[in-house]
C-alpha cells in the first residue's frame, strides 16, 4: 500500500490577478514531491475554502488591495476558517500548520487584534533588508538565514503599533521588523509574526525569486514606475541584489522550505505516535 501523501491547501488571495507568486509557491512545494500533494482554492473570487479535515498544511498567499476591506462574504468566511483551524489545533493532536503571506498576514494580524493596519506614506517595493528580533533569532522559520536577511517587499499597507498585551495573552511574538530608517520619523513595521507554534506569517514575500521580479520588470510601464519611485542608482542596486546568491535566492531556498520541513516533520511524528 502506498504511503498517504501530506496535503497542502494553497489559499489564493490574488483576487483573480495573474501573479508570479503562485508559480513561486508551486515551485517550492514541488521540491517536496512525491511526499506532498497540493490543491489551490480561489478565496476572493470564488469564495473557495478547503475542508479542514482533508488538508494538513495551508499557505495563504499575498494579494492586491486593502486588507481591511472585503465584500462581506469571502472575508467573513476566511476569518471563520482561520478560527476553525485554530480551534482544530486546540482540540486535536494532529495539528494544522499555516503560513500567511503579505495580504494574508495583514488580515491575520487584524483578525487576531495584534496591531494596527495602516496605509503607508508611499509604496514599499523591491529588495529590502529584514531584521530578526531577539525572538526571531531562534525561530525555525529563519534557520539558515543571516541577520539581517533580504526579501522582496511589495505593499501599500503596513502592520504597526503592536498591542503587546494582546501578543502576550495570545502567546504570539514578533520575529522580524523592517529596516531602521534614521532619516524618517515613521515607526518600523512588523515584518513577521509567530502567531502560535503552528501559525506563522510574513509581511514580505518569502516565495519570491529573481525570475518573478525580472518578469515583472518586462512590463515597461511597471519598470518606469519603479525606476521613478527609487531613482536610477537605487534601481541599479536593486537589480544587483536580485542576482546575489546570498539575498533573494537564499530566502527563496530557505524560508518556505523551513516551514514545510517543520510541518512535515511534526505531522510525521504525530502520525507515528497515533499509530503506536
Amino acid at each position: 500500500m502506498s504511503k498517504k501523501k501530506i496535503t497542502i491547501a494553497i489559499l489564493d488571495m490574488y483576487n483573480g490577478v495573474p501573479n508570479q507568486g503562485m508559480r513561486c509557491i508551486i515551485d517550492i512545494i514541488s521540491r517536496f514531491e512525491p511526499i506532498v500533494a497540493y490543491k489551490i482554492f480561489d478565496v476572493r473570487v470564488k469564495c473557495e475554502l478547503p475542508p479542514i479535515d482533508q488538508f494538513d498544511i495551508y499557505i495563504s498567499t499575498g494579494g492586491p488591495g486593502n486588507p481591511l476591506i472585503g465584500d462581506g462574504s469571502w472575508d467573513v468566511k476566511y476569518y471563520a476558517f482561520i478560527d476553525a483551524l485554530n480551534k482544530w489545533n486546540t482540540e486535536n493532536d494532529l495539528k494544522k500548520h499555516v503560513l500567511f503571506i503579505c495580504h494574508s498576514f495583514q488580515m491575520a494580524c487584524k483578525h487576531f487584534g495584534l496591531a494596527e493596519i495602516t496605509k503607508r506614506n508611499d509604496t514599499s517595493f523591491g529588495v529590502m533588508t529584514m531584521h530578526k528580533t531577539k525572538e526571531g533569532l531562534n525561530d525555525p522559520l529563519f534557520d539558515g538565514l543571516a541577520d539581517p536577511f533580504y526579501a522582496i517587499d511589495s505593499r501599500d499597507y503596513q502592520v504597526v503599533q503592536p498591542k503587546l498585551s494582546v501578543f502576550k495573552k495570545k502567546g504570539a511574538t514578533i520575529i522580524s521588523l523592517e529596516k531602521i530608517r534614521d532619516h524618517v520619523q515613521y515607526e518600523r513595521a512588523i515584518m513577521a509574526v509567530r502567531f502560535t507554534d503552528y501559525f506563522v506569517g510574513t509581511q514580505f514575500h518569502p516565495e519570491a525569486d529573481p525570475i518573478s521580479f525580472i518578469t515583472h520588470l518586462r512590463n515597461k510601464e511597471a519598470k518606469e514606475k519603479i525606476r521613478k519611485m527609487k531613482g536610477k542608482r537605487k534601481f541599479r542596486n536593486m537589480l544587483e541584489d536580485l542576482l546575489d546568491d546570498d539575498k533573494i535566492y537564499r530566502t527563496n531556498e530557505t524560508m518556505i522550505p523551513n516551514f514545510l520541513k517543520a510541518a512535515i516533520s511534526d505531522l510525521s511524528k504525530c502520525s507515528k505516535t497515533m499509530c503506536n
